[in-house]
């Protein structure tokens, strides 16, 4: 078995079918999308080449740039939420009593879909008979604010509707990194007198650094390409005040019917994801990994 492993045309053999399918089905694809942002083309007619004047046209667009600072908003309020998923997993994590209930509760949105989630959220916003208006005049608040409706307030409003449908998402992967940790080196703090909060910021939060950096790219880069819920809930609207890279890429493909136009934002976006997400690394990156 080992005179066979070390021969390398085996090996190529072994890693030819993976090979296939990966630039088959995703560097293939990619390359292709950057190639139809060089043409004019509306989906069925014959395409035509004109170069990088898509790209042109994209850089030169305000309502591209306004749809990628709603995207890039995003995903600076998704990165700063991550410290709240930490809190709540470090407490769940902890010894305290109906903490597996809790957990479960966390993890429910993670069975529904994003349609099922906007549905819920557009009912829950609903500026005469939603739920969160209907709390708000029962406080005494005359007019409460039509969420959905104002431009200063949807993209926020959107944004309470993505922290609750990732929570679970988030707090099981920091749950599942601080379980991780030897119980000893908890134990051996607390002899020496360390308090929860220090046993948090100072051991298990640095003990899991690397699932840390992780879940940043994570929900950086999905930020970035979100589309679904916010497409359900608004279409991006209104007057585009919640209109992000990827629902603006639809529009333009599959409701204009501008292929070319649509590839090159698609393209663009991809280039964007891949620039930030090698920032992110090389921001974060340590020289030393903590080991346990």
């Amino acid at each position: 078995m080992n005179k066979v492993m070390s021969n390398k045309a085996v090996i190529a053999l072994y890693v030819l079918p993976a090979l296939i399918l990966i630039v088959g089905l995703i560097y293939g694809p990619m390359l292709l999308t950057g190639y139809y942002g060089l043409m004019e083309w509306n989906g069925m007619a014959s395409m035509t080449f004109v170069g990088i004047e898509n790209y042109i046209d994209l850089i030169q667009d305000p309502k591209f740039w306004e749809s990628a600072k709603h995207s890039f908003l995003l995903a600076f309020f998704s990165t700063l939420s991550l410290a709240g998923y930490l809190i709540v997993s470090l407490v769940l994590a902890g010894k305290i009593k109906g903490s597996d209930l809790f957990r479960k509760i966390y993890l429910i949105p993670m069975l529904l879909s994003s349609v099922a989630i906007a549905q819920l959220w557009i009912k829950i916003y609903d500026p005469n008979n939603g739920m969160l208006n209907s709390l708000l005049m029962s406080m005494g608040v005359e007019t409460p604010p039509s969420w959905l409706a104002d431009t200063n307030l949807v993209l926020y409003a959107i944004f309470v509707a993505i922290l609750w449908q990732y929570a679970g998402f988030y707090i099981i992967i920091y749950y599942a990194a601080l379980k991780g940790i030897p119980e000893s080196l908890v134990e051996a703090a607390k002899i020496d007198g360390a308090n929860p909060i220090q046993i948090a910021y100072k051991i298990k939060v640095p003990l899991i650094s690397g699932v840390i950096k992780v879940t940043v790219v994570l929900a950086i880069v999905g930020s970035l390409k979100y589309f679904d819920l916010i497409y359900v809930m608004t279409g991006g609207g209104p007057n585009g005040a919640s209109e992000v890279i990827a629902s603006y890429m639809y529009k333009k493909a599959f409701d204009t019917f501008d292929f070319g136009y649509g590839s090159a934002i698609a393209f663009f976006l991809l280039i964007i994801t891949l620039i930030v997400t090698w920032l992110t690394r090389k921001l974060t990156a340590t020289e030393d990994e903590v080991q346990y």
